[in-house]
C-alpha cells in the first residue's frame, strides 16, 4: 500500500499539472472505481462538470482536491482520491493510448492538451466526492475528519503524540500503523523507523520514555524525507507519480524485505516475522523483543 511519501510524491505532481484547472467533462469506465459516490457514475461527471480544482491536499495517505467555489466561503466539495493497492493518477496527453487498467477520465476546459487519468489494476482504489468540513481552511473531506495529522504537518503536536502513545496500552507498531493516533505511516515506514530507533515491533507503548518516543518521531520524520528525495518507494510498476515515473527508496531500506540479509550496523541476519497479515522485519539484535510478564 502506498504510504506518506508516495501520496506525497502524487500530490505534488497534481498541485503542478492538475490544480487550477476546470473540469470539462468525466468518463467513468469502470463503476467500481467510484463506488463510494454512492450516487452513481452519472451524478459523479455532473458533480464535477465546470468545477475547478483547487490545490491539491493531503492529510497521512488521504490525497484529496478541494472543489473551488465563487465568494468567500471556502471549498464545499472535494474529490477524495483512495488509491488502493494500485491506483494511479496519471497527467497524459489527449493522444496518448490508454492503459489497460484506465477506470476515470477526466478532460480539462482548457488548451493545455493533457488530462487526468485513474488507473488502477486491482480496482481496490477510487475517486469519490464528499463534503468538507465546515470552516476548514483546507477543505477537509468530512469522511476523514477522524485521520490524525501526520508527522511532517507543522501543525503536528509532538507531546500530545507521546501522551496518547503511552495511554494506548498496545504495542509500538500496532501504534504506528493506528491512522487516528498518527497518519501516514504504513508497515514500510514503521520497520524502517523502529530499526533507527532499535525498537522491536511489539514493544509495549506504555514503556516508551519520552526522550525515546522523540528519538522514533526523529526518525520517522528522516525516513520519509529521505523516501520523499527519492520519488517514494516503488517496488514494481504500481508505485509512481502522475507522470508514471517510479521511486527508489527501495534501494536504501535498512529493514523491510531484507530477510536474512546482514543488519547495516552489526551484521546479524534479519528476520522476518508474520503480523497481522503482513510481516516484519527487524534485526534480533538490536531490536530486542520485550521480556514476557510475570504471570
Amino acid at each position: 500500500m502506498p504510504e506518506l511519501p508516495e501520496v506525497e510524491v502524487v500530490r505534488r505532481g497534481l498541485e503542478r499539472w492538475a490544480c487550477g484547472r476546470t473540469v470539462a467533462a468525466v468518463q467513468v469506465l469502470h463503476p467500481r472505481a467510484i463506488r463510494r459516490h454512492l450516487a452513481g457514475p452519472e451524478d459523479f461527471a455532473a458533480q464535477l462538470a465546470g468545477r475547478r480544482l483547487g490545490v491539491a491536499r493531503r492529510r497521512g495517505k488521504y490525497l484529496w482536491l478541494p472543489l473551488e467555489t465563487e465568494g468567500p466561503t471556502g471549498p464545499d466539495r472535494a474529490v477524495l482520491a483512495h488509491l488502493g493497492m494500485s491506483g494511479q493518477l496519471l497527467v497524459q496527453p489527449h493522444e496518448a493510448p490508454d492503459e489497460k487498467h484506465l477506470r476515470i477520465r477526466i478532460r480539462f476546459d482548457d488548451t493545455a492538451g493533457t488530462e487526468l487519468r485513474f488507473v488502477d489494476q486491482r480496482t481496490f482504489g477510487g475517486l469519490s466526492l464528499h463534503d468538507t468540513v465546515p470552516g476548514d481552511p483546507d477543505g477537509l473531506p468530512d469522511v476523514i475528519a477522524h485521520i490524525a495529522r501526520d508527522p511532517l504537518d507543522p501543525a503536528f503536536d509532538d507531546e500530545a503524540f507521546h501522551a496518547a502513545l503511552r495511554r494506548r496500552r498496545t504495542t509500538l507498531k500496532r501504534a504506528l500503523l493506528d491512522q487516528s493516533l498518527i497518519s501516514g505511516v504504513g508497515n514500510i515506514y514503521a520497520d524502517e523507523a523502529l530499526w533507527r530507533s532499535r525498537l522491536h515491533y511489539e514493544r509495549p507503548t506504555a514503556t516508551l520514555t519520552r526522550p525515546r518516543g522523540a528519538e522514533l518521531l526523529t526518525h520517522i520524520r528522516e525516513v520519509m524525507n529521505e523516501a520523499l528525495a527519492v520519488g517514494g518507494t516503488s517496488f514494481d510498476s504500481l508505485y509512481v507519480n502522475v507522470n508514471g515515473e517510479s521511486g527508489y527508496f527501495d534501494r536504501s531500506l535498512d529493514a523491510y524485505g531484507r530477510e536474512d540479509e546482514p543488519c547495516r550496523r552489526c551484521g546479524t541476519a534479519m528476520r522476518r516475522r508474520p503480523w497481522m497479515n503482513r510481516s516484519s522485519y527487524f534485526c534480533p539484535r538490536c531490536q530486542r523483543p520485550p521480556r514476557p510478564r510475570a504471570a
